[in-house]
């Protein structure tokens, strides 16, 4: 049996990101509803609204679904309260270190899950007993790997460092990527983009058009020096490229950056102004679709490929 689907018990290994300004209530139960993990965003959302988000799911799901923690979230000992309080059963936690929150986490029998973009940060998060791992390509969209390693090339790289059920994430979007970070060694894989610009997405109607319009080379890395991020360039990113053109210090770009964003690209569709976070996958999106059709196209194509290559073998 796949390990991912016994540890999380789930009938794919399939996992949608979670997301911020994306994955609410409505996205995360639509894909634990077929056969994925579902995960609800949490960094977008006050204590009040997560809590929300959380007992909406559980009314629309009788799935296992999990939610996803950013540790660099300001109000992170509510929302480790909530998870607690709502026995939430899984976890993912980024854009900090394992050992944090996990031991608590697992005293209060959470699975928890940590993303990371290198071997260094691999071998932390075994040290500090998570129960799988991201590990996520630079291809992703959002917040990313300072290093810039590819899927292809991390996955590898990971699972020969660690023996825990692996998860591939950046650049995964169709049936065929699918199999081929499980080639590599994934157990299993996290979808962001496809979701990000599916039906039940709670992302604003004009960014998920954006994403199915873009093409090739329309996204790039930008803001190491705050925390690498992926995004669709627009105006905002011409912004963040005129700041580095006039040798704007950190502060600056932290100043630029600092009005909420994401927000305002993501949940308020404003495509001038705001911060457009996606992968680069996005120039392979052509449709929105709902969640049922997705997950279905996914282990469709998934099986045909691999019944394909099985002809192909020397």
């Amino acid at each position: 049996m796949n390990r991912l689907n016994e540890l999380f018990k789930i009938k794919y290994p399939i996992v949608q990101g979670g997301m911020v300004w994306c994955s609410g209530w409505r996205l995360a139960s639509a894909v634990s509803n077929n056969g994925g993990l579902g995960l609800i965003g949490s960094g977008s959302m006050y204590p009040d609204v997560f809590k929300e988000h959380i007992k909406k799911c559980k009314k629309a799901t009788k799935k296992p679904f999990g939610v996803n923690l950013p540790l660099l979230y300001p109000n992170i000992d509510d929302h480790i309260n909530t998870i607690l309080d709502e026995k939430i059963k899984i976890v993912f936690t980024s854009a900090g270190s394992p050992n944090k929150y996990t031991q608590l986490l697992k005293e209060n029998g959470i699975i928890v899950v940590h993303v990371i973009a290198n071997q260094k940060f691999a071998l932390k998060c075994v040290d500090a007993g998570v129960d799988a791992i991201v590990a996520e390509g630079f291809e992703a969209g959002g917040h990313n790997g300072i290093d810039e390693i590819t899927t292809m090339c991390l996955i590898p790289q990971i699972k020969s460092t660690v023996d825990i059920p692996l998860i591939a994430a950046g650049g995964i979007a169709s049936g065929e990527s699918i199999l081929a970070a499980m080639s590599l060694g994934a157990d299993g894989v996290q979808i962001g983009s496809l979701f990000a610009s599916s039906l039940e997405s709670s992302a604003h109607e004009n960014f998920k058009k954006k994403i199915i319009e873009s093409k090739d080379g329309d996204t790039a890395l930008t803001l190491k020096e705050i925390t690498p991020v992926r995004m669709l360039k627009n105006e905002f990113y011409d912004q963040i490229q005129k700041a580095y053109n006039n040798n704007a210090s950190k502060d600056e770009l932290i100043k630029l950056l600092s009005r909420g964003r994401a927000k305002k690209g993501i949940f308020e569709g404003d495509l001038v102004n705001g911060e457009l976070e996606i992968g680069q996958i996005s120039s392979n999106i052509s449709e929105i679709k709902p969640v049922s059709a997705i997950m279905n196209d996914l282990v469709v194509n998934f099986n045909k490929k691999l019944d394909f290559l099985s002809t192909k073998l020397m």
